[in-house]
């Protein structure tokens, strides 16, 4: 017993599965997945929940390493950039974080946010909507998600503070 959790044995073809839809680290899903008695979907719950966890504790570090990432849609119409900082140079340089710079670029491109969070609104602004603000965004490939969601999601994951601090969208003749 652990905590007053019975440890289950938990199988290398479980952890495999619940890392492949998570990307969480090898020994956190075999844990999760002790604590859940071998649960996949409770496992899942558990992880989500350290995650945000561990998002709000890197919160506050230091975000100097990054990219900057650009995505032309389909035509060569429209096209934006984003600047993407996470503390490290080994995490900006991961297929996960490219991925996240990409997918942000791509949203920026479909929905035309013009700031980035509240924060980043000018004090002499009109009134600005949540649609117009890029983290309270739906995400375009899971509306179940805000792309807050998708960066503190990317947080847990990658073990890093993840910020977004700009970006740029361009549309011919816009």
């Amino acid at each position: 017993m652990l905590n007053g959790v019975r440890k289950v044995p938990v199988s290398a073809a479980q952890v495999k599965e619940l890392r492949d839809k998570t990307g969480a680290g090898i020994m956190a899903c075999k844990r999760a997945l002790e604590e859940s008695g071998g649960d996949i979907s409770k496992a899942e719950a558990i992880l989500n929940e350290k995650g945000l966890a561990s998002a709000a504790r890197k919160a506050g570090r230091s975000t100097s390493e990054g990219l900057v990432v650009s995505y032309i849609h389909k035509g060569g119409r429209v096209g934006s950039m984003v600047e993407l900082n996470c503390e490290t140079d080994f995490v900006a340089r991961t297929e996960e974080f490219e991925a996240l710079g990409h997918n942000l670029a791509m949203q920026i491109a479909a929905m035309s946010p013009l700031y980035v969070d509240r924060g980043s609104v000018p004090e002499d602004a009109d009134e600005v909507r949540d649609e117009e603000l890029l983290l309270e965004q739906e995400y375009i490939r899971d509306s179940s998600m805000k792309i807050a969601d998708l960066v503190t999601d990317s947080i847990g994951k990658l073990g890093e503070n993840i910020r977004i601090r700009r970006f740029s969208r361009f549309e011919l003749g816009g």
